[in-house]
Parts: C-alpha cells; sequence; structure tokens
C-alpha cells in the first residue's frame, strides 16, 4: 500500500505533518477533510510490500525523518519551534477563507493560458495550487489534483463541490474534457462566468437602490401611521375641532390595529401557500412547470430560454467539430443545462435520432425557438451543420444582448412604479393630515370663526 506524508491545517490554525499509508492520494484527501484537516500537501514517498532500494548518496531519506519526527510540534517546516500569535491568527484567517466567485474566475484564467501553452492537466493544476493565496480555494484544487493523478476526469471531483463551482461551470467543463476540447471550454467557462457576474452587477445595481427606497418610504409610512397619526387626532379633539383625519387615513389606521391584533392570520396563510407552492415544485410536474413558466415569464423568458439554447448549442458545436455524431453530441451537451424542459426535447431528439426522425423537430413543437432559429438548423443539415451553428451562435449572441439591454430598460420602470405607487399613498395617507394640521384650518373651525 502507497505511503504519504502530508501537510494539514487543524481547525485551530495548526500545521501539523505525518506519514501514513492509505490506497490513494485522493482517499487521503478525503480522510483528511473528515477528521476537520485542511490538505496543504500530499506527496507519495513510497509503497509498502517492494524491496527497499540503497538510498542515493547525499539525499536525506524523509522515512528516517518521519520516524522521528513528532508531526505536533512541527509548523510551517520548523520542527521544535513555536509559531508566533500573529502567525497563528494569520493561518486561522487563512484556512477559513470564503471561496469567491472571483477566486474561480481567476482559477479558470490561469487555467486557460497554461493550457494554451500545452501545459497537461496534473503540470497545470500544480503551478496553480503553488500560487494559490486562498488556502480554502488551495484544498479544492489539491483534491482535484490528486483525483487527476488518479485517472479520474476534473468534473468528477468539482461535482463534490457544487456549493463552490456553478453547475453550468461543472458541465462545461465535463463537455470539453469528454470531447478532448478542454481549452475551449475553459474560454467558454471565462465568457459564462463573466457574463453572469456583470450582468448581476447590473441588475443588482438597479433593483437594490429602489429595494432599499421601497422599504424606507414603508418604514416612513407605518410610523407615521402609527405614531404621527394619532398624536393629530389627539390634537383635534383636545381643541374641540369637529375636523377628522381623512377617511383613507382613518381607514389605513383601522387596518394596521386589525393587523397587530391579528397578525397570524395572514403570517399563517401566507406560509400555508409557501408551503404549498414550494411543495409543488418539488414535484416531477411541478418542477416541469416551473421551468416552463421560467422560458414563458414576460420580460425574462427569452433571455432565459436564449442563453440555454445558446449554451446547448454551443456544446453541441463543441463536440462535433471534435468528431461526435449528432446523438453523442446531444447526448453529452445536455447535461449544460438544468432546465426541465431543455432537458425534455434533448431527450426527445435523441429519441428521433434512434428511430430515423429529425432531431430538430422536438425544439420546433416546443414553441421556444424562433423560426430564424430553427431554419438555420434545418440549412445546417442540408449543408455543414458546424458552420451553420457557429453563425446561429453569432445570431443568438445579438439576439441575447438585446433581450438583456430591454430588461435593463424595463426594470427600473418597474421598480419606479412600485416605489411611486407606494410614495403616493404614504402623501394621501400621512403627508395631508400633517399639511391639514400646519396650515392650521381646524383650529379656526375651532374657535366658531
Amino acid at each position: 500500500m502507497p505511503e504519504y506524508v502530508y501537510r494539514a491545517i487543524t481547525k485551530q490554525g495548526q500545521i501539523v505533518r505525518n506519514k501514513v499509508e492509505e490506497s490513494s492520494k485522493n482517499t487521503l484527501v478525503q480522510k483528511l477533510k473528515h477528521n476537520d484537516l485542511l490538505p496543504i500537501e500530499v506527496l507519495q514517498v513510497s509503497y509498502t510490500g517492494r524491496r527497499r532500494r540503497a538510498n542515493k548518496k547525499n539525499i536525506v531519506d524523509i522515512d528516517d525523518i518521519m520516524q522521528t519526527a513528532n508531526s505536533a510540534s512541527i509548523f510551517q517546516g520548523k520542527a521544535g519551534s513555536r509559531p508566533s500569535t500573529r502567525e497563528k491568527l494569520n493561518l486561522i484567517l487563512a484556512a477559513g477563507q470564503k471561496i469567491t466567485t472571483r477566486d474561480i474566475i481567476v482559477f479558470t484564467q490561469n487555467f486557460y493560458l497554461l493550457k494554451k501553452a500545452n501545459f497537461n492537466n496534473i503540470h497545470a493544476l500544480s503551478t496553480l495550487i503553488n500560487s494559490t493565496e486562498n488556502l480554502s480555494f488551495r484544498g479544492v484544487l489539491e483534491d482535484i489534483l490528486a483525483g487527476v493523478e488518479a485517472g479520474e476526469y476534473m468534473y468528477t471531483t468539482m461535482e463534490y463541490y457544487s456549493n463552490i463551482f456553478p453547475y453550468i461551470y461543472i458541465n462545461m467543463i465535463k463537455v470539453g474534457e469528454l470531447s478532448g476540447s478542454l481549452t475551449t471550454s475553459l474560454e467558454q467557462a471565462v465568457k459564462y462566468l463573466d457574463d453572469t457576474t456583470n450582468r448581476n452587477r447590473k441588475i443588482k445595481s438597479i433593483l437594490i437602490p429602489n429595494i432599499v427606497q421601497f422599504f424606507a418610504i414603508l418604514a416612513l409610512l407605518l410610523v407615521g401611521t402609527w405614531f404621527v397619526l394619532p398624536a393629530i387626532e389627539d390634537v383635534f379633539v383636545q381643541m374641540g375641532s369637529s375636523v377628522t383625519l381623512p377617511d383613507i387615513t382613518l381607514w389605513f389606521m383601522d387596518f394596521l390595529d386589525m393587523l397587530s391584533i391579528y397578525w397570524y392570520i395572514p403570517v399563517g396563510i401566507l406560509a400555508i401557500i409557501v408551503v404549498l407552492i414550494v411543495g409543488y415544485i418539488n414535484t416531477p410536474k411541478g418542477k416541469y412547470n416551473w421551468h416552463y413558466f421560467k422560458y414563458k415569464a414576460p420580460i425574462f423568458g427569452r433571455l432565459i430560454f436564449g442563453i440555454d439554447f445558446s449554451r446547448l448549442m454551443r456544446a453541441m458545436l463543441l463536440n462535433l467539430q471534435n468528431g461526435m455524431r449528432i446523438q453523442e453530441s446531444l447526448e453529452v451537451s445536455k447535461s449544460v443545462v438544468k432546465n426541465y424542459v431543455m432537458l425534455s426535447i434533448v431527450e426527445t431528439s435523441i429519441n428521433n435520432i434512434l428511430v430515423g426522425a429529425s432531431w430538430i423537430e422536438p425544439f420546433e413543437r416546443s414553441g421556444l425557438c424562433t423560426a430564424m432559429e430553427l431554419e438555420m438548423l434545418k440549412i445546417g443539415m442540408q449543408t455543414d451543420l458546424a458552420e451553420m451553428m457557429e453563425k446561429l451562435l453569432d445570431y443568438m449572441d445579438i439576439d441575447i444582448q438585446q433581450s438583456l439591454d430591454k430588461i435593463m430598460k424595463v426594470l427600473p420602470e418597474i421598480s419606479y412604479l412600485f416605489v411611486g405607487i407606494l410614495l403616493i399613498f404614504l402623501v394621501v395617507v400621512v403627508l395631508v393630515p400633517c399639511i391639514q394640521l400646519y396650515m392650521g384650518n381646524w383650529l379656526i373651525e375651532a374657535m366658531g370663526v
């Protein structure tokens, strides 16, 4: 059984080193993590059961060192020395670093550059691990490297880290590895991460200020109704004025009073509705209908479908260019989408190929693809499908950008509408009585003038 020397970080930030026997490097990494140890380095030093070779001259034997070394007393490669408080704090902070999208983007960009320079996967991963400062991410990359060294694909280890690597990203790497075009898949993965990050940033820049403004106005409305309006009403009563607050103001005050007493009724109804909706969506039929709604939803529907369809066609193109047949290409490429509707269309297309029918027909019958997209695929089947798919992707990139531009234009208007309605309600319910009090008409009426 192979013997390994490893360095790992404990939960307390202490670096330990030890020599163990294990069936494979990947298994050892998994066991270390299961025991709350974050691997930094795992090296195979020997294989038990084989005849020991004579030691080379002028080379220190690692086995002799590890027989006498106390792993608990080895810090940062220095036996017998104790780390300072600052070093311990840095190790603890480093061990708990959060892995961000930016870390994944930088890793993918660097990995892509190394692959373009004809690095093999092991060499490229080893190089990137040595230059990765985030210890948490370094441990993940070491686990991926261990899997590659054991003869596995990268994506098989990435699937264990679905909370770190996005689903689409993992399957882009899968398509690249299975088709033998990992470099091209990495380039597409970089574009996917950049586009997703930029799109989310734009949407957040529009929504967050309006959401903050909406809740600020809502808080002002509630505070005014609960504290300011009762004070104004008391002034009217004390001065003997017959002036009353507007009807809509009185109605809203009564509504809030009733809500504060029987708050559990609407909360319970809302909770039941949410549970029913979530439970329905988690059923196969419910999930399919929910995913279909995403494609047909106003404003966002066309964009969501366009992105998924473009991603599927791009993966298919990559496989076709590497000599795969259409059926094999569809089978491998379907993993780059997550939507049940798209997956069912792809499965139907594969079944059509098996019975000798057109694989484009299910996309046509779905009613989701445009006439231009379908016609380009049909022409591609009669001429050169890969070449026509390249043109189709260029067309879809323009269409996706136009859809995104429309959303960026409509989204502020929708958010302004909700904020505006709430602002008008605030003016009518709270500010009108305040203005009435300020103008003093109620005081003139109270004095009989």
